[in-house]
């Protein structure tokens, strides 16, 4: 095939500030990248805000964003769009193709060129590519992620718009059959839509020597570590609130977010703190340590797509306990993989936890299960579709 050139347009990409931003979409484009058949480029565009200021924290690092930047050989463009809270919703995805736009001219005029969009998340960067498809006729296509299908919908308009994309788009893609079902049910057409489930980066994710990093870690008992932006979905509440019917375990949490001082004050509560363990967010890189560290991960989200963290810690031989929703069973498919929860509380996490550990599996099988999920197929059926929508187009 000939080398196509993708234009790939998300909000959910890793920068220099939000580096756990979208790494799933990352490692999906320096595979494609590093297939030497496809050109990738990356608009990723991000809110705009005047000044840095400690009245609005989350808002003010993202002014530290470059403009510019080149991740694993890709060029990745941040360009400012306007976000208005509370009654923005509904004009995003076309303040977001604005600014799209100008970027894509910008481009073009310094030489580049694009046969088609690949877009990440339906809304409002679905409906932003789709607008931008139409404009520049260029061929499109969209993948579903998670919240994108199976919460933003629920609203009349956006999913209005959302199907709207969809017929745009040449290709409809989710990562699990779930979504693809669900996107089925809101009026995408099913002849175009494709499941194409992310993987795991098994030269990263991988076993490591686990006795020398338990010490470092100071673990003495067994360890569970929960791994995720700390906010209510993602359930680290319910985590925290299953330790006290596990009192011969600890817990690592990883990551940040809203909720932080309160599943501190709720650990507190419950009488765990001195086993519960806040890292905030590490780098990608440190990741596979903490992985090996730990007995088991324990994923008790109420939405996901594709939770890539699953995988990740199967492939450092470590198995996974995991509310049983959207995608996850698609990935949990077996013991040597882990369990999932009879239900989504603090003690059907419990009941979980010990029913692994009743039967705990080799961790080396559960390697060898992870690498049945490598990036090799998905990145090859990626080019079958850009191949397929890539050719023949004129500049």
């Amino acid at each position: 095939m000939k080398t196509v050139n993708s234009l790939v347009v998300t909000t959910l990409y890793p920068n220099q500030v939000q580096f756990r931003h979208g790494v799933f979409i990352e490692t999906r484009m320096k595979y494609l990248g590093q297939s030497a058949k496809a050109n990738i480029t990356v608009i990723a565009p991000v809110p705009w805000f005047p000044i840095k200021s400690g009245l609005f924290p989350a808002y003010s690092k993202l002014v530290d964003i470059p403009r510019h930047e080149v991740r694993y050989g890709i060029d990745v463009y941040h360009p400012r769009y306007i976000v208005i809270p509370k009654i923005g919703m509904l004009i995003t995805p076309f303040l977001l193709a604005f600014s799209i736009y100008r970027q894509v001219n910008g481009l073009k005029k310094q030489g580049f060129q694009f046969d088609l969009i690949d877009a990440h998340y339906y809304y409002p960067d679905g409906v932003a590519a789709a607008i931008i498809s139409v404009l520049l006729k260029l061929p499109l296509m969209i993948t579903a992620r998670g919240t994108d299908i199976n919460l933003i919908p629920n609203f009349a308009l956006p999913r209005k718009m959302i199907v709207w994309a969809s017929k745009v788009a040449r290709f409809n893609l989710a990562v699990c059959n779930a979504l693809r079902q669900k996107m089925i049910e809101i009026g995408v057409d099913e002849k175009t839509a494709y499941v194409s489930r992310n993987g795991v980066d098994l030269k990263l994710f991988m076993p490591m020597p686990r006795d020398d990093i338990r010490r470092k870690w100071q673990v003495k008992n067994k360890l569970l570590i929960s791994v995720g932006y700390l906010i209510e979905r993602k359930g680290h509440h319910l985590v925290i609130e299953a330790m006290q019917a596990l009192p011969d375990y600890q817990l690592f949490i990883v990551g940040g977010g809203e909720w932080e001082g309160r599943l501190k004050n709720m650990a507190e509560q419950f009488g765990v703190q001195e086993r519960v363990r806040f890292l905030g967010e590490v780098e990608q890189q440190q990741l596979p340590e903490l992985y090996n560290c730990a007995d088991a991960l324990v994923l008790a989200s109420s939405r996901e797509g594709w939770a890539n963290v699953l995988l990740e810690s199967m492939a450092c031989g470590t198995p996974v306990v995991a509310s049983n929703i959207w995608g996850t069973p698609e990935v949990v498919q077996s013991p040597e993989a882990g369990v999932l929860c009879g239900e989504r509380s603090a003690q059907g996490i419990a009941a979980a936890v010990k029913r692994l550990f009743a039967n705990y599996p080799d961790r080396t099988k559960t390697r060898q299960y992870a690498e049945k999920f490598s990036w090799d197929e998905t990145t090859e059926s990626l080019l079958e579709l850009y191949e397929k929508i890539g050719m023949g187009l004129e500049h």
